[in-house]
């Protein structure tokens, strides 16, 4: 009875103050408590380089905790529209604080990305969905551990090494950085390579080049019987996949990618958003996504590497091309046909219900 009691006042006070529900008021008051919505306040921004900053987030009660080199996607409003970007827990799965960070690198034309490193302030919401991914340590841990890392690649293995260092007892780690003062995690790292927790190897590339497999095989000589984990461009993850191949020891490397591997680029298309009625020319290369971005159309976006389903859209009609595969999907009206926007472009005409 009580309970029965209690929910016909909800709904009377949800009738009362529509279109505001009762739960939007509690909200106000306690964004991050148990059954809301995933969310997480900013509690500090600490710049790490001149492009770079770490965000220290303290997660809502609905928080399942992670693994450390798991991802995990965060939503904010940027110029009034709800973006979605997946980037890597860079700190331990058991901070006292029961906080998670994410370092976030500004790079050219990114909207999100520049907004997080110009703008984020502490006492920010964020939007949260768990975390994802399997970058990560097995356990029993390897008795030899190469990382291999470049620019903001460091991020998922600066989480490994403060999560599972002292599980490892032979650890190589090999850096590539434009200069000095553009290694993200600068300090900490070269202290770890100080008291031998690391062997650290810097490669500057605007003095020593761009890291490729032969330099890094000079580097590390006993790499073929180290377990290696590797995060960065993406040609320096194909040379390291065919050099580890080729050595007939590719399970032994783990890569994680920022943007998905594209294999396959055909003819392009006029892309026509039904909701909006935009049409848009693009090339092969050009990802459903970021044609209509650049358009100014809204598309729903999550990891952009085809991970998490968020940007999936309707093709209502036409041709679109896997960029990672190849394989082309089609669709007729009524056909229900559904494609990743972020991995998929146009084969020709094509309709795309956004």
């Amino acid at each position: 009875m009580a309970s029965s009691l209690r929910d016909r006042a909800v709904d009377l006070v949800g009738l009362l103050t529509t279109p505001i529900l009762p739960a939007d008021y509690v909200d106000l008051f306690d964004p991050l408590r148990a059954g809301a919505e995933l969310r997480g306040r900013i509690v500090e921004v600490r710049p790490e380089t001149r492009d770079a900053v770490t965000l220290v987030i303290r997660p809502g009660r609905g928080w399942a905790g992670h693994t450390p080199g798991q991802y995990v996607r965060i939503g904010l409003d940027v110029d009034g529209v709800r973006q979605w970007r997946a980037y890597s827990l860079t700190g331990p799965a058991d901070r006292a604080d029961g906080c998670i960070t994410i370092t976030v690198k500004a790079i050219p034309d990114g909207r999100v990305s520049t907004h997080v490193v110009r703008r984020a302030r502490a006492g920010m919401l964020v939007h949260l969905d768990q975390a994802c991914g399997d970058f990560t340590l097995p356990d029993p841990r390897p008795a030899k551990v190469l990382f291999v890392t470049a620019g903001s690649g460091i991020t998922p293995v600066m989480g490994m090494l403060r999560g599972a260092l002292d599980d490892l007892e032979d650890v190589v780690l090999v850096h590539s950085a434009p200069g000095p003062a553009d290694v993200i995690f600068a300090g900490e790292l070269r202290q770890l390579a100080a008291r031998g927790r690391i062997r650290l190897v810097e490669r500057h590339t605007d003095t020593d080049g761009m890291l490729d497999a032969d330099a890094l095989a000079a580097l590390v000589p006993d790499l073929a019987e180290r377990e290696t984990w590797a995060c960065g461009p993406a040609g320096m993850l194909d040379a390291l996949e065919a050099r580890w191949a080729g050595l007939g020891i590719d399970a032994r490397l783990h890569t994680e990618r920022f943007r998905p591997a594209l294999l396959a680029v055909g003819d392009g298309g006029t892309i026509t958003f039904t909701t909006t009625e935009q049409e848009v020319d693009a090339d092969g290369a050009t990802s459903l996504l970021d044609a209509g971005e650049a358009a100014g159309v809204l598309m729903p976006s999550g990891c952009r590497m085809g991970i998490c389903f968020g940007c999936v859209a309707p093709l209502r009609d036409g041709a679109v091309r896997d960029l990672r595969t190849g394989e082309l999907t089609t669709a007729s009206p009524g056909d229900g046909v559904l494609v990743q926007t972020c991995v998929s472009a146009a084969a020709g005409p094509c309709q795309i219900d956004l």
